[in-house]
């Protein structure tokens, strides 16, 4: 019935849903103004952090130079933005400034994959009341946390020990170069860093401002535009894609796992969130419309989906932030094709969501010691201790 009455409103809103193709199509043109706004906001950061200056750097380097509590930063940082893109986004504008090495910044990308999961536990809370209906959709949503902590607990010491991701990153990135010691000019890099230039010259040639004055102003708008770029992203392309997203996700059921984890990945490309994603499936793993192996599939696509964004930040920056981009990638690949493959492996985490869920369906308690220890006291720890 809620699903029904949520369907007519949508289709009787003017906001979410505007007459005729016009309302469309200026959506779409918001849309790419956003994107050209984020890439600037991108930017604006790193040309801040190079502003200070080396010691600015080694102050921020400081307290993530042991890849345990980079790995525990990563969490933490997306666990308060409440955005593994916003996490990326900053972590690739690091290290194209040269504030980060790619190296040191692989395990606060790996962090950020299990900090962006908190939202999906979030979202099952809101079945709290409902006994059945929570204990499915708690299993849903802490079914992706557990994969992505497999993921990490196999992924970090392999890392760690051989650096093939940052290794094969660099070759990649190597291989992109045209013969002849040139390489390709992007023309969207040329146009972002011309629109953060203005922004500069603005405080720095019109208002007179110092360097200093500068450099502080460009880190704090970038970040403020990154986080309101990415709401205002998101919620555009809410109102245009989501709800056909959501008819999409309930024909799932009949299709293959290859299918459901390409859906998943191109939903969350198509919204730049995977959290919108997961707020999709939760619920509906909840009402009973998904089965927990329908869903987990799903969860997996979204999981590479979010990747997007980390490359489009990186086209702000330099071969660098492009490196670390593509470990953002590669990580998520190689933890989705790694497992998914291994019946017994890839039930793990659906067997320890389905344990969790039933413990906490009977006492609350549970629900606080889970996210309390994997998203709070085990990150903190995590940065005081290393």
């Amino acid at each position: 019935m809620n699903q029904i009455n949520s369907s007519e409103a949508y289709r009787h809103d003017p906001v979410a849903n505007p007459p005729g193709r016009g309302g469309t199509a200026w959506r779409y043109v918001a849309l790419f103004a956003l994107l050209y706004v984020f890439l600037v906001a991108i930017k604006l950061l790193e040309e801040g952090i190079s502003g200070f200056g080396e010691d600015f750097s080694a102050g921020l380097l400081e307290g993530v130079s042991n890849p345990f509590a980079g790995l525990s930063a990563g969490i933490l940082f997306t666990v308060l933005v409440q955005s593994s893109s916003v996490t990326t986004s900053t972590i690739v504008a690091l290290v194209g400034a040269g504030t980060l090495t790619v190296s040191s910044a692989v395990p606060m990308v790996m962090g950020a994959n299990i900090g962006t999961t908190i939202t999906a536990s979030l979202v099952a809370l809101g079945h709290l009341r409902r006994g059945a209906e929570f204990r499915r959709a708690f299993a849903a949503a802490t079914m992706h946390d557990f994969f992505n902590i497999l993921a990490v607990v196999v992924m970090f010491p392999v890392e760690m020990s051989t650096h093939f991701l940052a290794r094969t990153a660099h070759k990649l990135t190597q291989g992109m170069h045209i013969g002849g010691g040139g390489s390709f000019k992007s023309p969207i890099k040329s146009a972002v860093k011309s629109g953060a230039h203005s922004v500069q010259e603005f405080f720095s040639e019109t208002l007179h401002f110092s360097s200093g004055w500068v450099a502080g102003i460009s880190l704090a708008l970038g970040l403020a535009l990154i986080f309101a770029s990415l709401m205002l992203i998101t919620k555009t392309m809410r109102t245009v894609i989501a709800h056909r997203a959501e008819r999409a996700l309930n024909r799932i059921l009949q299709r293959s796992m290859i299918f459901s984890i390409a859906l998943g990945a191109a939903v969350t490309m198509a919204v730049q969130s995977s959290s919108i994603t997961t707020s999709l499936l939760v619920p509906m793993c909840g009402s009973g419309i998904l089965t927990l192996e329908s869903a987990f599939p799903v969860l997996l696509g979204a999981n590479l989906g979010t990747t997007i964004t980390a490359f489009l930040a990186s086209l702000a920056t330099d071969i660098n932030g492009l490196e670390i981009a593509l470990v953002h990638v590669m990580f998520n690949l190689v933890g989705v094709f790694a497992i998914v493959p291994v019946m017994r492996i890839r039930k793990i985490p659906q067997r320890l969501a389905e344990g969790l869920a039933v413990r906490a369906t009977d006492n609350k308690i549970w629900v606080l010691v889970f996210v309390g220890l994997v998203f709070v006291v085990i990150p903190l720890l995590g940065i005081l201790i290393f």
